[in-house]
């Protein structure tokens, strides 16, 4: 017999991610804790690295790249005096210094680390070099030379030193970035070597500690189910669009919400609420709503204005719902 599907269940858990299991694990144990046909993650966290970990549940997994292209949010601890493999507390010590920096060498060093940068990711990281994974290769006793790639940097801020061996960073980031190498790095322009000892997620895009929940505040065990109960939650979710608050809404018609839907494209000089005239640029992403229900995101290419990525399909007008794919107002040109 094979596996069975799952459930068609829409929308976004925030986990509180403990240390020690992966990210995958985690996004495996609540797929099957809910029966959900459909999960994933929005941004890999370490083992070693607690905090928000958004698991997007059926159309939710339509907005996980605007989460991972999201602002996100860290607190890290730094150990200063020891370099690792890993550039974290699980990997074997490489090299060693008795070097210990001020608060003011640190704070020196800070703002050629911030903004827009070129950062060597860790060694011991998922990314692909020649088809196989860095980690893999590292493990293997064959380290990649990773090239440096660019990574957005917003701010990053001294919070305390509990003791001349550590410091503690507030950072704001881009997509992509590691806090691993930042650590890394910090350490290097005070003249000293360090890896992170403590890593948190504090935010993930519109998501941070308020939303989240512990694995134990999740009901995961099944056998606690009854008939009156079988179709209830672990956890209540939050809805599938809420990933998208943050880019700007733009309010639609049916009509127009409807060739959206269906892949049709729209001259922005006819719709009912026009774009603002600085706003059309073909980078600029639009939230289309009908009421305050949220379609997908749309954007304008070639001068029209043509459906991003959808969360609703036309079965959200209605069965009996115009077939804008064969009527002439719907047709492209």
């Amino acid at each position: 017999m094979g596996r069975k599907r799952g459930r068609d269940i829409d929308g976004w858990l925030i986990l509180d991610k403990p240390l020690g299991p992966t990210s995958t694990d985690m996004v495996n144990k609540l797929r099957w804790s809910f029966d959900a046909k459909k999960a994933g993650h929005g941004g890999t966290l370490d083992p070693l690295a607690s905090g928000v970990l958004p698991i997007a549940f059926g159309k939710a997994t339509r907005t996980i790249p605007y989460i991972m292209d999201a602002t996100k949010r860290y607190r890290f601890t730094l150990t200063f005096g020891e370099s690792r493999t890993t550039d974290d507390l699980e990997g074997e010590v490489l090299a060693t210094s008795p070097n210990r920096p001020t608060d003011d060498q640190i704070l020196a060093v800070l703002p050629a680390l911030t903004g827009n940068v070129m950062q060597v990711p860790p060694v011991f990281s998922a990314l692909r070099v020649g088809g196989e994974r860095a980690y893999d290769m590292a493990r293997a006793g064959r380290p990649p030379e990773l090239p440096p790639r660019p990574a957005r940097i917003d701010s990053i801020t001294l919070v305390e030193r509990p003791d001349a061996d550590t410091a503690v960073f507030d950072v704001q980031s881009g997509k992509g970035v590691y806090m691993r190498s930042l650590a890394r790095d910090i350490a290097l322009a005070c003249g000293t070597v360090g890896h992170i000892s403590v890593l948190r997620r504090t935010k993930c895009g519109p998501f941070d500690l308020s939303h989240a929940l512990t694995i134990d505040q999740i009901s995961l065990d099944k056998s606690t189910q009854t008939v009156d109960n079988a179709d209830a939650l672990p956890a209540p979710l939050l809805d599938a669009a809420t990933a998208l608050v943050d880019i700007p809404a733009l309010a639609v018609t049916d009509a127009e919400g409807r060739m959206l839907v269906w892949g049709q494209s729209i001259d922005p000089l006819d719709l009912v609420h026009p774009l603002p005239a600085s706003s059309q640029g073909e980078d600029h992403l639009w939230r289309a709503m009908i009421g305050e229900h949220v379609l997908g995101l749309c954007h304008v290419r070639h001068g029209r204005l043509r459906a991003a990525r959808m969360l609703e399909n036309h079965e959200f007008f209605g069965e009996h719902d115009v077939d804008y794919r064969r009527t002439p107002h719907g047709t492209d040109f």
